[in-house]
């Protein structure tokens, strides 16, 4: 079960009556439900979870604090967050194998080298692309008498 911090929970403001102990399994089905109507109304959902390791992040966030070019992309918060590391990546971890389906799988992608995440994103995105057997529509006799035309109209003026 995922276990999020209550001072977490607190700042996003939920509605009291939904922070009941179904709260993980019933937001992972409405995800799942969600995700499902929108692909049943022909929307292609994929997933991509860009998997930092914490000696990168911390290289990063080091780099962002030395950096006064990157200082706006640092919060303090961050350096605090990072004790909570393994709780983070169990929550990852459940969320993913809830809500990953055939209709909307995720893509768990290494991401400290950024230019491999993105040839592995890009090759995701390729492949999806490729399952929808696009082509353009086939242009029948109607269509090309109407092209010549216009056509010949065109070459008048």
């Amino acid at each position: 079960m995922v276990r999020v911090h209550p001072e977490y929970l607190a700042k996003q403001k939920l509605p009291p009556k939904l922070v009941t102990k179904e709260i993980w399994k019933d937001r992972f089905e409405d995800i799942r439900n969600f995700e499902q109507y929108l692909s049943n109304n022909g929307v292609v959902v994929r997933k991509f979870f860009l998997h930092v390791s914490k000696k990168e992040q911390k290289r990063r966030f080091l780099e962002r604090i030395e950096d006064p070019l990157k200082n706006w992309k640092f919060s303090s918060n961050d350096a605090a967050e990072r004790d909570f590391w393994d709780d983070y990546m169990k929550a990852y971890e459940e969320m993913i194998q809830e809500t990953s389906t055939k209709a909307a799988p995720w893509y768990v992608v290494p991401a400290d080298n950024k230019w491999f995440t993105r040839v592995i994103v890009a090759a995701a995105v390729i492949e999806a692309l490729a399952e929808l057997n696009l082509s353009y529509p086939d242009v029948g006799p109607d269509k090309l008498k109407e092209l010549a035309a216009a056509k010949s109209k065109l070459l008048k003026k």
